[in-house]
């Protein structure tokens, strides 16, 4: 990605991406609409009435994951491959711990999440279940995004896709055997995901030692580095906290939604999980940006990073532009995958958030891009304001707006966090990418 034209370099690497980031998606999909249809309306709500703080936990661990692949990237792009190796043996060892850790406390939390969530007694139970097996399933999620980054990061998005092509296609078998075979309702979803996303991991973590020599560990690389563990952390931290700052305010808006009632809870988890499905292809631009200029920080070429922000942006226009004409068009029909056309209320209300919500995807495009860009270029503590900017603001929505303009405001809770980020995202940038080309011009003297 350090020479050549950016536009190519971005196309080619975020469609992998792409294609990998849908198949995730696929998971919350299938599982929603398998609920919804053949458990009812009361189960749709039992699974999304916790998903907000699910963002919150796997958001985090994802995000650390993430931002240990940064310094991979960076040591890749500077063909320091001595130090790449000792990067990735480390990180393996800190996702260990924090995988184990992360399980235990939120497994034990669930209860009481979902109480101070406000979920309808009427869901309680099957809630909890739900959110248990996720957060038991925590370590297979967290290696299979750390492997899939590492991979990503030296240049490989094709092949994490073929790996979760697979499991998606599990998944989907899983859930059929677990829920209509084995009849373990809610938790049977979350075991089919779980179990898929596992055999992911194992499967990622075989390719890639098998298949990049240069990640072969020789003599020294597996030794514990307390130096790297810091250097990892000291990236992948804010990361995973911008993630998690970002989900506080979403925890706040979907307890504001719980509290309306069991149709607006079913309502918000399947247009969410609509919603999510259409951001992809501006989640694996951001992805792709971010190795883009990790690997043009690494090598020394900032003018390249503007190039590619100017590049991406097109991309992302053009699709903003096209997912507005079939979100308008099309909504009803993808509402009812998740629930019978007999509950005109509910799918009504799908109908409007999706409506509200792709009128702002140019916003959450510049987001996704110029955050991702940002992270990239070794700035994430920079990269985590933008976070606190969302945060900031769906709780304000939430406290002020929904009581009184109730569902209305929650469609507009993720716009108003969105532009939010935008404002403090756009002068962020261009103070890093004065900073990069000040930091060469000295290096050049």
């Amino acid at each position: 990605m350090t020479t050549g034209r950016p536009l190519p370099h971005i196309v080619s690497f975020s469609v992998p991406l792409l294609l990998g980031n849908m198949l995730q998606q696929t998971y919350s999909i299938v599982d929603a609409a398998i609920v919804g249809q053949c458990l009812g309306i009361n189960a749709l709500a039992s699974v999304g009435a916790s998903g907000s703080v699910i963002f919150l936990i796997l958001g985090f661990c994802n995000g650390c994951c993430g931002g240990f692949a940064i310094p991979v990237a960076q040591k890749f792009g500077a063909r320091d491959y001595r130090s790449m190796r000792r990067l990735v043996s480390t990180s393996l060892k800190v996702s260990a711990v924090m995988a184990v850790v992360v399980a235990a406390v939120t497994c034990v939390l669930c209860p009481y999440i979902l109480h101070w969530m406000a979920t309808p007694q009427v869901i309680f139970s099957d809630a909890n279940a739900y959110l248990f097996v996720t957060f038991l399933g925590i370590p297979a999620t967290l290696f299979y995004n750390l492997l899939s980054s590492i991979i990503r990061a030296l240049g490989d998005s094709k092949t994490p896709s073929w790996f979760l092509l697979f499991s998606t296609v599990l998944n989907i078998v899983l859930d059929l055997v677990c829920i209509l075979v084995l009849g373990w309702g809610v938790a049977g979803a979350a075991i089919a995901t779980v179990v898929a996303q596992g055999i992911s991991a194992v499967l990622c973590y075989f390719y890639m030692m098998s298949h990049f020599d240069i990640l072969k560990m020789q003599e020294g690389d597996r030794r514990w580095r307390p130096d790297l563990a810091r250097t990892l952390l000291s990236v992948g931290m804010p990361m995973g906290l911008q993630y998690s700052i970002t989900a506080i305010g979403s925890i706040m808006l979907q307890s504001s939604n719980n509290a309306l009632g069991e149709n607006y809870i079913s309502a918000f988890t399947a247009a969410m999980r609509i919603k999510m499905f259409c951001m992809c292809p501006l989640d694996s631009l951001g992805m792709a940006m971010a190795t883009y200029c990790g690997q043009n920080f690494g090598a020394g070429k900032p003018e390249r990073i503007w190039k590619g922000i100017k590049d991406a942006g097109k991309l992302m226009l053009a699709y903003s532009a096209f997912m507005a004409v079939v979100l308008f068009t099309c909504s009803g029909y993808f509402a009812l995958l998740f629930v019978s056309p007999r509950d005109t209320e509910v799918l009504g209300y799908i109908v409007r958030f999706l409506h509200v919500s792709v009128s702002f995807y140019v916003a959450l495009g510049v987001l996704s891009i110029l955050r991702y860009s940002i992270q990239g270029a070794g700035y994430t503590k920079l990269a985590m304001g933008s976070g606190v900017s969302e945060m900031i603001a769906r709780i304000l929505v939430s406290v002020l707006a929904v009581p009184e303009w109730g569902y209305w405001a929650i469609c507009f809770g993720d716009p108003i966090a969105w532009c939010s980020a935008c404002l403090f995202l756009i002068p962020a940038f261009i103070y890093v990418y004065t900073q990069l080309k000040r930091r060469l011009q000295v290096h050049r003297d």
